[in-house]
């Protein structure tokens, strides 16, 4: 099969460059449904704008390209080993070209193999089956909505939804909590994969599955069937919305397979998945090894999605844009309130939990009084002159931060800190003390927002990796939202409570 690493390559790339029609349909129907002038509708046109421009530079939809993990039937006969050499060559060289991100890290050393390769990285299962072609499918699911996914054990006490009972109703509360507990974390809205039964490993092994079904199919199984219906149906009641901001879309997808367990376990384990949901398949001629039919890519784009537009389209929310240029004063921070965009122009520095970790205990490389930190683990590119180029820049989730965040802020002086999903309490009161403000960006927007990247100033900390380094960008109309400011306010904390008491609604029993 000389053509496979060719075949393999080419998955990865349209795997993370293009979204498949049927969650594209998805999307654009989240997109009608909500209203007009909401934060929530902001963010999907952003959404819908970075999935365009992914697909014309080929680039990364989502700077985030988590951990390649490849399904694959094969006839009796195929040499496995043979086509895992075509795999991990092909991700290399998907790494070296910008479209897989470097993201293998030694979890012992923390150092980051710099190819996508390493201990059990790609993953890769394989199955055999009587057919005589191979099927070759692969999911790119970012660290954000991985941190998301969650294992129920039943019986078990939920939280807005009290006991949760071996029987179908306690696995629908275990579902409606998972969508919950993700809030804008995930990337929301977002696709969930639900296994039912197994043991710990083989329960998230079945949710993850389910993420291979297209967003537009029936679940053969009639109570699954209807259980799917009433958790998309239900869920974005909560609404949690578009980024947590609240809105009318919460859910895309919901899809549940179901196992045998032993008497003494019964798990509903859910795989959470972000908006950007990137997951390609493949039929391969087991002699060349050439691509004989794309399972996703080439399906007929769904029907037009009618919605009703409401009566009067009005704007939810005031919003007021205020242009800053680093370093930030304190008074221009606390002159922000919640709900303001904030557009920057001029330097800005990533970090991760790698940096924040550091700068801890040591001094910045850098002066960072009056700056901009942003939680981003960029895809980087020399060009043919040896300098970098930014190909995929969208926000990393910034709840892992929180242990380090106040801390710095009042160490260094920052003014503002831009990331997804919001962040907890301890930052919030270090906001509000220290006179600082916290950025939400759009998740997923890599193309969006590398587009706002007129220069790369230069770099720090490459020992820890191109992800976790210290870069130093300078942006031109770079859009973020206020949503937590210096007076102690968080629209993150309103749309917890908010869902929370939304959630109670389903507290009763509804299948018998």
């Amino acid at each position: 099969m000389e053509a496979l690493k060719d075949t393999i390559l080419e998955l990865i790339t349209e795997t993370s460059t293009n979204l498949s029609p049927d969650v594209r349909a998805a999307i654009r129907k989240a997109k009608q449904q909500e209203d007009a002038g909401t934060r929530a509708a902001l963010a999907l046109s952003t959404i819908t704008d970075n999935i365009a421009m992914a697909e014309e530079n080929v680039s990364p939809i989502c700077q985030d390209t988590g951990m390649p993990t490849f399904k694959i039937k094969v006839p009796v006969g195929v040499n496995q080993l043979e086509m895992t050499k075509a795999i991990k060559a092909a991700v290399v060289e998907a790494t070296k070209t910008g479209k897989l991100r470097p993201n293998s890290v030694d979890s012992l050393t923390g150092e980051n193999s710099g190819d996508n390769l390493g201990e059990g990285v790609p993953v890769i299962h394989y199955e055999q089956w009587d057919k005589d072609e191979i099927d070759i499918r692969l999911i790119l699911k970012g660290g954000g909505c991985e941190n998301k996914n969650i294992q129920y054990s039943l019986p078990c006490e939920l939280e807005g939804l009290g006991r949760a009972g071996r029987d179908l109703d306690g696995i629908r509360k275990c579902i409606l909590h998972s969508v919950y507990q993700a809030q804008g974390q995930g990337c929301s809205a977002g696709f969930i994969g639900v296994g039912i039964g197994g043991d710990r490993t083989t329960g998230y092994e079945l949710a993850k599955k389910q993420l291979f079904r297209k967003v537009n199919d029936t679940n053969p199984n009639p109570e699954l069937a209807k259980l799917e219906d009433y958790i998309m149906e239900n869920a974005n009641k909560l609404s949690i919305g578009t980024m947590g901001f609240g809105g009318n879309t919460t859910l895309l997808g919901c899809k549940i397979g179901s196992m045998h367990r032993i008497p003494a376990s019964f798990y509903v384990s859910v795989a959470y998945n972000c908006w950007a949901f990137r997951r390609q398949g493949v039929t391969v001629d087991p002699a060349t090894g050439k691509i004989k039919e794309w399972l996703y890519k080439d399906e007929q784009p769904a029907p037009q999605v009618t919605v009703n537009e409401p009566e009067q389209l009005k704007k939810n929310f005031d919003t007021r844009e205020v242009v800053l240029t680093p370093p930030i004063t304190e008074e221009q921070v606390r002159d922000l309130k919640v709900g303001d965009v904030v557009i920057l122009n001029g330097l800005i520095h990533t970090g991760r939990d790698a940096l924040h970790k550091y700068l801890m205990d040591h001094n910045s490389p850098v002066d960072l009084n009056g700056g901009v930190i942003y939680h981003c683990g960029p895809v980087m590119l020399k060009d043919k002159d040896g300098n970098w180029e930014v190909k995929a820049a969208g926000p990393t989730t910034s709840i892992r931060e929180e242990p380090y965040q106040a801390d710095i802020i009042k160490k260094f002086g920052i003014r503002a800190v831009i990331g997804k999903g919001g962040m907890g309490a301890k930052t919030l009161q270090g906001l509000k003390e220290y006179g600082a403000v916290y950025l939400n960006a759009i998740g997923g927007a890599a193309q969006y927002y590398a587009n706002c990247i007129t220069g790369v100033e230069g770099v720090d900390f490459m020992e820890f990796g191109v992800p976790e380094a210290m870069w130093h960008l300078r942006v031109k109309n770079f859009a973020a939202i206020v949503t937590m400011d210096a007076h102690g306010n968080s629209l993150h904390k309103d749309v917890e409570k908010s869902s929370l008491d939304k959630l109670a609604q389903f507290k009763a029993p509804v299948f018998s």
